[in-house]
């Protein structure tokens, strides 16, 4: 079979799916924070699930999340080489996702408390995604993504120091800007 031929093996592909697939909404996630784009994230998350298919005869583990982290992070690597060239994406750019739904919902929300709620999560969103790349890229797989130490140094290709300390410079990072935004209200 030739190198480029599409893999035509239904046993591999529900092996694939059904070992890769719980994890697509989490490999978006962090695409969308490492891109700021939603068209660019999709686009990311498609090459990483065919690459990831491509190679799943050679996975030998231990997890399959940070394995297609690792593998997100290599196409979203392309990505910024291709970006280079072009203009940066500035925060004022990013689109507004007010209409995320909600994770949760408390009963009875008065107006007030959903307007600072949605406040509170627009302006973190803004927050996480204006730090540097292997800041953001860091906290997103700690905070959001829930992965261990060791997995975020296995995807980040650092060792776990780096990545301790990543994690501590990006929270300090948060913690600042978000007293900031604090006092500009006042």
């Amino acid at each position: 079979m030739p190198v480029d031929a599409p893999d035509n093996d239904p046993e591999k592909a529900r092996r694939f799916r059904d070992a890769a697939l719980p994890y697509l909404d989490d490999v978006y996630t962090l695409a969308r924070y490492l891109l700021r784009d939603a068209t660019e994230a999709e686009d990311a998350v498609q090459e990483c699930f065919l690459r990831a298919l491509k190679h799943f005869d050679s996975y030998r583990g231990p997890a399959m999340k940070p394995w297609l982290f690792a593998i997100l992070r290599n196409v979203c690597r392309a990505e910024f080489a291709r970006r280079a060239n072009s203009p940066a994406t500035t925060i004022d750019d990013l689109p507004d996702e007010t209409a995320q739904t909600l994770l949760w919902h408390e009963a009875q929300e008065t107006p007030e408390t959903q307007m600072v709620r949605r406040w509170d999560s627009d302006t973190i969103r803004r927050l996480v995604a204006a730090l540097a790349e292997p800041f953001r890229e860091t906290f997103v797989l700690r905070e959001i993504q829930s992965l261990s130490y060791r997995e975020i140094a296995d995807v980040a290709e650092v060792p776990v120091g780096t990545v301790m300390s990543r994690l501590a410079r990006a929270r300090a990072l948060l913690r600042s800007a978000w007293l900031a935004e604090q006092e500009s209200l006042k």
